[in-house]
């Protein structure tokens, strides 16, 4: 039975803390919708898709009403692309980016999420298709989201892969360069990418998913400080049982709406994806959380360790709460999307090389980070071969979003708005990685990568 304390408590977190539910993302699976002739797979995606999301909004919104808890998104992720569209007799895939546009703003959703290939092992031909198409779809489209996933702790990097998405985003990155490289904040590569993440700008719908799913993606940074704000000077393994404690009120809320909307929708219920997502707001920082921990300033000696600390704990308290748990779940430390990180940059306390430390220990990556507009591809190329080798090391998902901020130097300031915010120009390591980019061919995968 809830109790009056529990009422009060959950109020108290949603008005005063910030919390709320980040996403609610349907998957939908399209591969029912290729087709040799191009024009009428496109037909057959944008009908699937406005008859399956066709509620979707309406039912976060009443969620929203009848709970009393903040749904800041509503999403969809479907099949990879270049999988979908590679059946088509098309030359590029941007009448297809089109189409996930249009379908996306019939139905009302913030973002759509699949403009996607999976080349860890080597490309298709309808990867190289789409690919080559990026630049120009993220151009022209508004909610269409995109992800390359280069590779695997089973596979190894794909080095011809990481070479070409350093050329992507940085065509991507001169094409918007009139909104500060936006399109390049809806552009992320991937190592061990998953099938199941509702966030963006990774999510797509795995082709070993169902038909159709509701994912859900939680949040609560100012939650999870605001408790810690009772445990200063407490040892660390009181600090951790306090994470754990709250992340588990937070999980249930999460799985109660995921149970809801999969009831509503009348389409089952995959996953709750446990992780810290941060927002501009003052008061939704992952980087106050760890400055709550004892850092004078993230980025300090120590942050590592505090955010190890704060992922594991996330993940034990979350895990109890609901049936099914998967996605990303973890910390993010988006630079643009953390008012803290945003300050810690401001203040030099945190650098490009440390938020890399950082990614060793926490969900993702390298994410929402710009950089000066004068960087080479190649040493893009570098970053991202650097951060999926962390991934395919460790065996968790890395991911490098990063945004060239044309015409501008470090110390300048980028704008996207809304929940993507603004960051400050990184400096970034000036030495050439071009001879080592040039190499191509593959990493081979790591001896603990077989276990059969």
């Amino acid at each position: 039975m809830i109790s009056s304390f529990d009422i009060l408590d959950t109020i108290k977190m949603v008005e005063k803390e910030k919390l709320d539910i980040r996403t609610i993302t349907m998957g939908i699976s399209l591969l029912d919708c290729c087709d040799s002739d191009g024009k009428k797979s496109r037909q057959k995606i944008y009908d699937k898709i406005t008859k399956y999301a066709e509620n979707l909004v309406k039912v976060g919104e009443q969620l929203e009403r009848e709970c009393g808890i903040p749904i800041i998104n509503k999403r969809i992720s479907v099949t990879p692309m270049s999988i979908v569209a590679s059946s088509s007799n098309d030359n590029d895939y941007v009448e297809f980016a089109k189409t996930l546009d249009k379908a996306a703003k019939a139905v009302g959703v913030n973002f759509i999420g699949g403009f996607s290939a999976l080349v860890h092992k080597g490309y298709t031909n309808g990867d190289i298709k789409l690919i080559k198409s990026i630049p120009e779809a993220l151009t022209v489209t508004d909610l269409v989201c995109s992800s390359v996933n280069v590779g695997s702790t089973r596979a190894g990097i794909n080095m011809d892969a990481v070479k070409d998405m350093g050329q992507i985003i940085m065509k991507t990155a001169e094409l918007t360069a009139d909104k500060d490289g936006i399109g390049c904040a809806k552009l992320v590569v991937f190592a061990n990418a998953v099938e199941d993440n509702p966030f963006m700008a990774g999510a797509f719908h795995g082709v070993g998913e169902a038909e159709c799913i509701i994912n859900v993606g939680i949040s609560g940074p100012g939650v999870v400080k605001s408790a810690l704000e009772s445990k200063k000077g407490a040892k660390f393994d009181e600090v951790a049982e306090t994470i754990k404690r709250t992340t588990f009120k937070i999980t249930r809320m999460g799985q109660l709406i995921a149970n809801e909307a999969s009831k509503r929708l009348n389409v089952p219920f995959g996953i709750v994806d446990l992780s810290l997502a941060p927002t501009p707001a003052v008061g939704d920082s992952v980087a106050n959380i760890l400055e709550e921990i004892g850092l004078e300033s993230c980025g300090a000696p120590g942050t590592t360790a505090a955010l190890a600390m704060l992922n594991d704990a996330v993940k034990k308290g979350g895990i109890m709460a609901c049936e099914h748990v998967g996605g990303l779940s973890g910390a993010f430390i988006p630079v643009s999307e953390d008012a803290g990180m945003i300050e810690a940059v401001n203040k030099g306390s945190l650098t490009f090389e440390k938020l890399e430390a950082m990614t060793c220990v926490c969900s993702v990556g390298l994410d929402m980070i710009a950089v000066p507009g004068d960087i080479t591809k190649e040493t893009i190329s570098a970053i991202i071969a650097d951060e999926a080798a962390i991934g395919v090391i460790n065996n968790k998902t890395t991911a490098v979003r990063i945004i060239p901020a044309i015409g501008k130097k470090e110390g300048d300031y980028v704008e996207f708005g809304g929940l993507l915010g603004g960051a400050p120009v990184m400096k970034i390591n000036k030495f050439s990685s071009k001879r080592f980019v040039d190499r191509g061919g593959r990493i081979p995968a790591p001896v603990h990568s077989f276990k059969n």
